[in-house]
């Protein structure tokens, strides 16, 4: 019952030898402010992870929707409509192949 009286009287701190324990308490305090720091960090990193990845996810969306659209631009069958409104037609005859000959 003592103990316990001296421990709630916090004598434990301001006797002769309570240098000690004064260490030891600020020893605790300061891993626990590093662990809350920590801890704090990781959910820092979590979170940007998470907006990075819906980043990459609109990106990806994005370069699917401009390959689509690449791929529309380069069909013969959309290049000749186009060049058809202009006037320019496929030709009607296949193109001459010229072969030089080495000397």
């Amino acid at each position: 019952m003592n103990r316990i009286r001296s421990i709630l009287n916090i004598e434990f701190l301001i006797k002769e030898d309570a240098f000690r324990n004064w260490r030891m308490i600020l020893f605790v305090s300061v891993l626990a402010i590093i662990m809350i720091s920590s801890g704090h960090s990781a959910d820092r990193k979590i979170f940007k992870i998470a907006d990075l990845n819906s980043e990459i996810r609109l990106l990806k969306s994005d370069f699917i929707k401009g390959k689509k659209t690449l791929l529309i631009l380069r069909k013969e069958t959309f290049i000749t409509q186009i060049l058809s409104t202009r006037g320019i037609g496929p030709a009607s005859t296949p193109p001459i192949k010229i072969i030089f000959e080495d000397e």
